[in-house]
């Protein structure tokens, strides 16, 4: 459950924003998302494996 503190006199909007991007950072909807379709696990196994390798040519551009 998220919980999100407000000081007094915080604005309502300020806390909206707040618990909205705890909820995008707990990433229930992406999981929801990929619940939809069934995937087989060697899709996944290769998606992630994509991925890393993309991440890993982003890291070493930054370097």
């Amino acid at each position: 459950m998220i919980v999100i503190p407000m000081k007094e006199g915080e604005n309502i909007e300020r806390a909206l924003k707040k618990f909205k991007r705890k909820f995008e950072k707990t990433g229930v909807i992406k999981e929801l998302r990929g619940r939809q379709v069934y995937k087989k696990p060697s899709v996944k196994r290769r998606e992630e494996k994509l991925h890393a390798i993309y991440v890993q040519a982003m890291q070493q551009a930054e370097d």
